[in-house]
């Protein structure tokens, strides 16, 4: 079995598409992970303070 450009791109695209897919879902249960709760929230809050006070 020879490996031609067709089945080398069509692997390729495959495997990115895998690739994507796993990286989207670890981005997600990072982000829902209920021990990062906090750090979120703190950075949610730091950009709306920082916004209250004049800059100096």
């Amino acid at each position: 079995m020879t490996i031609d450009h067709h089945m080398l791109v069509g692997f390729a695209k495959s495997f990115g598409l895998f690739y994507l897919l796993a990286m989207a879902a670890v981005a997600l249960i990072y982000a829902c992970w209920p021990a990062n709760r906090n750090r979120f929230d703190k950075a949610a809050r730091d950009i709306i303070d920082d916004e209250d006070r004049p800059w100096h």
